[in-house]
């Protein structure tokens, strides 16, 4: 019997995460907001709108959508109605102990070439995109969105609601003081941080100033 997943979202993101489900012998099923986006759904596969979510409740979902914000309304509007599980590709690879970590979490994503070390903490419904690293003792919060090629050294926090941008290094912080993303940051593509990061505030630049 084929093992079905309910995706939310009809976006480029959410068809990775249907790529995910493929590659871990899942069938994808799509989840619209209403009409209109499900019209203009040009993906392989089937599409429910938000409405009729309740009549496959018995499925597992994720939450194939970047926008941090939007993820974290969906998650907290269908906590109680639905089982949300954690989609991870089977090229990730994962320290010793790590796989464990994650599967604590819920609703997490892990697209294709991700490596995670060890002893990093993840909190739930977060996203890491194609090729991105995590290093140790490092702790991601829940909702956080991690984009394709970013590098994230060890001992360093992303605290809830997090940007990285695509091919962002963040510098390490270190036993006694981690280095700190602030709540709902961006950090923007390509930059480098050296520095702890300020809450709601956009950093850009090699090395990373606070621009917004």
């Amino acid at each position: 019997m084929t093992t079905r997943i309910g995706i939310f979202g009809t976006s480029g993101m959410a068809r990775e995460a249907g790529d995910i489900a493929w590659a871990c012998d899942y069938t994808p099923f799509y989840v619209a907001r209403d009409e209109k986006e499900a019209a203009a759904w040009h993906g392989a596969g089937e599409v429910i709108l938000e409405s009729e979510v309740d009549s496959v409740s018995q499925h597992s979902f994720v939450i194939g959508i970047g926008d941090n914000g939007i993820r974290q309304k969906i998650a907290s509007r269908f906590a109680d109605r639905l089982h949300f599980s954690n989609l991870v590709h089977p090229s990730a690879t994962f320290g010793y102990g790590q796989r464990d970590l994650v599967e604590a979490a819920r609703g997490v994503i892990i697209a294709a070439g991700v490596r995670l070390t060890s002893n990093i903490q993840i909190g739930n419904f977060v996203l890491f995109n194609q090729n991105a690293t995590i290093a140790h003792e490092c702790v991601i919060e829940h909702f956080v969105h991690v984009a394709p090629g970013a590098n994230i050294s060890g001992n360093v926090h992303l605290k809830e609601g997090t940007w990285v941008g695509a091919g962002a290094v963040i510098n390490q912080g270190n036993e006694t003081k981690k280095r700190i993303i602030g709540t709902h940051s961006v950090i923007g593509s390509g930059a480098v941080v050296t520095a702890d990061c300020q809450p709601n505030s956009v950093y850009a630049g090699v090395p990373a100033k606070r621009i917004k």
